[in-house]
């Protein structure tokens, strides 16, 4: 198939890469035209000067962006990818933004013959690298069909949600629970650490029970030896708990541990630890002591 990606960031960058490499042919724009020429450069592609020039031929664009505004500028601006798309062409947004701007952008592309899905991923860089993420869309299942080809070349797995807007719900539902598990695995590190075990032998052992986790087999270890630089910013999650903050009270409930979460974040923010990653979490507790 004919794909653009929009967005080369540490996610789109690696994504691209696999859609190239399955076969498909492959056009993308990013920001910084560098590094869309640096693309080119390691793999087989073309780049676009504009959103609107690299979705005119596709049959299936791909975007990638920061957030809500960003996806606005690239989807509905003056050299947005609306503006030269052809009719049928199918928009899948992998950006973990909103659930309202998903369903603008879905409005917005029936209204042009367009379809539209939002398909935000979990996984991080290395899932992105590797080409195994996990998938959570919202939309129908003929456009999922018809994007799985697409998919299936950087995921291990994709989840139909329920219409657009659900598979944002869903990201967000992911992004809630990572937070409560690191504020559980940063105390256990803390309590752990204080009382003299060993980490790695309590790890080892833990991972194999009912605490077992991801977060307790990868950052277990890292975390108690302040080593934090594997990817996924703080300033990243700060972003994306703000949209489950920001749904939560849309829909009237309370999540008061996110937001706890959320708030010893921006605290680690201000100290310029913006860049760490999300175990980083566990420095929280040195204020808190």
């Amino acid at each position: 198939m004919k794909v653009s990606f929009i967005g080369l960031g540490t996610m789109g960058y690696p994504m691209a890469g696999h859609v190239s490499k399955a076969g498909h042919a492959v056009v993308v724009f990013n920001r910084s035209t560098q590094k869309a020429q640096n693309w080119c450069e390691e793999y087989t592609g073309t780049f676009a000067t504009t959103p609107a020039i690299a979705a005119q031929d596709a049959d299936i664009v791909l975007t990638c962006v920061g957030n809500d505004d960003d996806l606005r500028a690239v989807y509905l601006g003056p050299e947005g990818a609306f503006q030269q798309a052809k009719a049928g062409t199918l928009f899948i947004d992998h950006t973990t933004a909103s659930a309202e701007v998903a369903k603008e952008l879905h409005q917005a592309a029936q209204e042009r013959g367009f379809y539209f899905m939002d398909a935000p991923v979990s996984g991080g860089q290395a899932g992105a690298v590797n080409g195994v993420l996990t998938v959570m869309i919202g939309g129908s299942q003929g456009d999922l069909d018809k994007a799985q080809p697409v998919l299936d070349c950087y995921a291990k797995a994709t989840s139909l949600m329920g219409p657009v807007g659900n598979g944002q719900i869903a990201k967000m539902v992911n992004q809630i629970l990572i937070g409560g598990v690191l504020s559980g695995l940063s105390e256990g590190i803390r309590f752990a650490q204080t009382a003299g075990l060993d980490i790695a032998t309590l790890v080892d052992t833990l991972k194999h029970g009912a605490a077992g986790s991801w977060q307790l087999e990868n950052r277990g270890e890292t975390m108690a030896k302040n080593e934090f630089d594997f990817g996924f910013a703080i300033e990243w999650m700060h972003k994306d708990l703000g949209l489950c903050l920001a749904q939560a009270e849309k829909m009237g409930i309370k999540i008061p541990l996110t937001q706890a979460v959320d708030q010893d974040y921006q605290a680690l923010i201000a100290e310029g630890r913006g860049r760490q990653d999300t175990s980083v979490l566990v420095k929280a507790l040195d204020k808190k002591a």
